[in-house]
């Protein structure tokens, strides 16, 4: 069996110049050369079918005098981590780019070069990604003594998206703004006739410097920002965040609050999912199912209310436990809610999927290969719509999923109507789920206080949210203040797997492909 002692011991055995700087139980904490980063990277990709799940740059010259990189590589079907640790000299602020290994950590070296300032040698596309082109290039907002220029000046200079070309070829563009009430992007296609040859998207017209808003609060109100970054995910956000503070504490939270989180994050879950089930049903001029759908979410919506005092689960969540409990008759409504709404639920998929005019525009349309899913890295819904078996709940328990065994829903056709069945079978194990959690819901206290954070130490929470995966990492500054925090919705990841997902499509299929992924812009922003 592989465990982060036989990790660590066939890493010496591979000569790569590391320096073991921690281990834990599921934790591997390494430090290496840059120049070596690459040939670690080879060494955990061919023999763990490892990723780096998460990438990112710390200023720490104050203390250092250098900058830091932290590359956080999940390992195949091992709830182990391997962690990185490299600097990067101030004089020469580069570093080898891993971008034609991994799509994604092509655009994590992207935001590290647009933020701090730092340069990955041999990127094939350094084309700007958060900041866009009236950001001044000399200024990195993530940099400690970064100065906030007073004018933005946008000098008219086109993005420069890539063009395709060829006889009947011609560009739509859609966004950044829209006619319905969504949020901001800007989608390029290239089509012939109506079928789409290309895709390219651009986001960060959300950019609100959430990241470097965080070195600004305390813990406690880092907790209410978390729940903020993205409107539909506050529980799934918070919690990461919650997580990696814990993490940083050295501390357990009571057994009450662990089954209470599960409660929480599954609500979240289920309101979301059962929209978007009939927000799909809608694309296809299904409307009635919609309907439907957004009286049960009305009802989940309320019931989160009457169990925790909030629609959308907001400030619920507290570092070291949960802020509100559940009694007896709040125990009693979510049982029958809950029971009923699924019911309910279940009578609109099957309505909706005896109507052959709707399975005749889910299935098939806006096909993700096991193939791509897996080289983009795609997570979440998305992925196991696309035959990905992973979820964080099983694969990396937290809470307390331990105990209470979810199971997975995996589809393989990674179409719409694949998307679309996981959130059916993840709707109904979420209140499966909840109910073994409220009948196991032991007693006691619901929260601990937290220690003094040790200054300097790292730590990351990891939650899989409705959508995904959601990643926290957090280094603590001095007196329980906050020097870094960086985060991962998995939007980030997703985003770029729908301009693959829609080519061969045609153009009317564009906005049920789309809302079939559902990605955050607010979460993939920052």
């Amino acid at each position: 069996m592989t465990n982060i002692n036989s990790i660590a011991n066939q890493l010496k055995a591979a000569n790569l110049g590391l320096k073991i700087e921690k281990e834990t139980a599921r934790e591997l904490r390494v430090m290496v050369a840059r120049e070596k980063i690459p040939a670690l990277a080879d060494f955990l990709r061919d023999e763990f079918n490892a990723r780096p799940e998460l990438i990112l740059a710390e200023d720490t010259r104050a203390t250092s005098g250098d900058f830091t990189l932290r590359y956080i590589f999940e390992l195949e079907k091992i709830d182990a981590f391997v962690i990185a640790l490299a600097s990067v000299p101030m004089n020469d602020p580069t570093f080898p780019s891993l971008a034609t290994r991994w799509y994604l950590a092509s655009r994590f070296e992207r935001e590290i070069h647009d933020l701090f300032g730092l340069t990955p040698t041999d990127h094939p596309d350094l084309r700007r990604l958060p900041l866009h082109q009236f950001w001044s290039a000399d200024y990195h907002p993530l940099l400690k003594d970064a100065v906030a220029p007073k004018e933005f000046v946008d000098d008219g200079t086109p993005y420069p998206f890539r063009r395709v070309e060829g006889e009947g070829i011609y560009e739509i563009t859609v966004g950044p703004v829209h006619a319905g009430i969504i949020e901001p992007g800007h989608f390029r296609f290239s089509v012939e006739g109506e079928t789409i040859v290309n895709l390219e998207s651009r986001m960060y017209f959300l950019h609100k410097g959430i990241e470097k808003l965080f070195e600004t609060k305390s813990l406690a109100d880092g907790v209410k920002l978390a729940e903020r970054i993205s409107g539909d995910s506050s529980v799934a956000h918070g919690m990461a965040f919650c997580q990696a503070i814990e993490s940083l504490a050295g501390m357990t939270i009571p057994a009450r609050a662990a089954y209470l989180r599960v409660v929480l994050l599954e609500l979240e879950r289920i309101y979301n999912h059962i929209a978007d089930v009939g927000a799909i049903c809608t694309d296809t001029g299904f409307a009635i199912a919609n309907s439907h759908a957004m009286r049960l979410r009305e009802d989940v919506v309320r019931l989160n209310t009457r169990l925790f005092g909030h629609r959308l689960l907001h400030d619920v969540l507290t570092l070291g436990g949960v802020a509100r409990d559940l009694n007896a008759d709040q125990i009693a409504d979510a049982r029958t809610t809950l029971t009923r709404v699924i019911a309910d639920f279940n009578e609109i998929v099957e309505i909706a999927l005896s109507n052959e005019l709707l399975l005749d525009r889910l299935h098939g349309t806006g096909r993700l290969t096991n193939r791509t899913a897996r080289e983009m890295q795609v997570v979440g819904v998305s992925a196991r719509a696309s035959g990905i078996d992973a979820d964080t709940r099983r694969d990396h328990p937290f809470a307390a999923y331990a105990d209470l065994s979810p199971r997975v829903a995996v589809f393989t056709e990674g179409d719409v109507w694949a998307r679309m069945m996981v959130r059916v079978e993840e709707a109904r194990e979420s209140v499966q789920l909840i109910l073994r959690a409220l009948d196991r819901l032991p007693k006691g206290e619901i929260a601990k206080p937290i220690a003094q954070l040790p200054e300097g130490a790292s730590a990351f929470g990891l939650v899989e949210g409705w959508r995904g995966p959601i990643w926290h990492w957090v280094v603590a500054g001095e007196n329980n203040s906050l020097a870094r925090v960086k985060v991962k919705d998995p939007s980030f990841a997703n985003w770029s797997a729908l301009n693959y997902a829609i080519l061969k499509n045609i153009v009317p299929d564009f906005p049920l492909c789309n809302k079939s992924f559902n990605l955050s812009y607010a979460g993939n922003d920052l």
